[in-house]
């Protein structure tokens, strides 16, 4: 017996040598995404959990993602950026505006009446990330994608069809953006997170809310509000989202590892992310349409339009502050928007 252990031991060191060298015991690596939605809304659901997933099939399930929505690992939306940076989480999901000032070249698609497709703006999101963001504002996050969601409109307790409709009203404001076009119109804006919209709905804590249709349906706007008005054309506004990731956990992975994130993330992810959003909003708006609610659509935006001119004004006057050339930022976008990004699709 014991000569049969003599031959089969060094037989087994070379065996498990083999699979080494192949990768067959590579390491797995765990990491934790973390983002403020419930598991059941159309961006985790649709959007992340498919990313993961790939990921997880692509790296023959040596990276597992653990996802934690609704905030689980703690804190508030506002620190998920925080949290990326010091490794509290390894991937975050966030809406860039809940931490104003700090990613100021974003809100450029965030401008009210600017985009008009999801998939178009997203496209040209990534592009001017990578152009123009990616070694500055973002230079302590690995950014595996950027996109804005579908046109942003209003939900309220009373019809609204021109600016003067908000005048008094409390209306939970989707960006800092937006917060200045409900102040210029006379309604006071309400800054808070998504996940906040139904209790302050129901507690009259706020008059009506700025979403896209698509995350109506997880919140039940339909069922605490009676009004939606959307608008023709551009968008009222969007919001900008990134899918970021700790730098060190991104450097930490074994270079074949790294090409597996890269090669399911960046630009046809972001239009994928972008135009899942938006396809979202065709359901969504049916659901209130069943529930027995009114839709108000503007056709004619131009007394809105001409109301949010200052806001361009400003905004570009802010940046130029901060060293930042706003007005070029607005000519890429619109020219990446309605040229090469125009029609683009993209599927995970």
């Amino acid at each position: 017996m014991s000569g049969i252990k003599s031959v089969l031991r060094p037989l087994a060191v070379a065996v498990i040598a083999t699979m080494a060298s192949s990768g067959a015991f590579a390491q797995e690596v765990t990491l934790k995404m973390h983002q403020f939605l419930p598991a059941q809304a159309n961006i985790p659901a649709k959007i992340l959990y498919v990313w993961a997933d790939k990921i997880e099939e692509a790296s023959e399930g040596r990276i597992k993602i653990d996802r934690f929505p609704s905030m689980q690992l703690g804190g508030a939306p506002p620190e998920l950026m925080d949290q990326a940076i010091d490794g509290i989480a390894d991937i975050v999901m966030t809406v860039v505006g809940y931490t104003p000032g700090r990613f100021p070249s974003t809100e450029v698609f965030e401008l009210p009446f600017f985009t008009s497709d999801a998939r178009a703006a997203s496209c040209a999101y990534w592009n001017l990330f990578e152009d123009h963001m990616v070694d500055d504002e973002f230079a302590a996050l690995k950014i595996l994608g950027t996109w804005v969601h579908g046109p942003g409109m209003f939900h309220t307790s009373e019809p609204v069809n021109t600016p003067a409709d908000l005048q008094g009203m409390k209306i939970r404001g989707g960006s800092r953006l937006v917060n200045e076009l409900l102040a210029l119109s006379g309604a006071t804006p309400v800054g808070m997170p998504v996940p906040a919209i139904p209790e302050a709905l129901s507690k009259g804590v706020i008059d009506g809310t700025t979403i896209p249709w698509e995350v109506t349906t997880a919140l039940k706007i339909p069922e605490l509000v009676e009004f939606h008005t959307e608008f023709e054309g551009p968008a009222l506004y969007n919001l900008t989202f990134v899918l970021a990731m700790n730098k060190d956990a991104y450097t930490a992975l074994p270079d074949d590892l790294k090409a597996v994130m890269d090669e399911n993330s960046g630009l046809n992810f972001s239009i994928f992310a972008g135009g899942t959003q938006s396809d979202a909003d065709g359901p969504a708006r049916e659901f209130a349409v069943e529930n027995g609610n009114e839709i108000i659509t503007v056709s004619d935006t131009s007394e809105w339009q001409k109301l949010v001119l200052p806001i361009y004004d400003t905004w570009v006057a802010e940046l130029a502050e901060n060293g930042l050339d706003g007005q070029m930022l607005i000519d890429e976008a619109n020219a990446l928007m309605t040229g090469e990004c125009a029609g683009v699709t993209a599927q995970m």
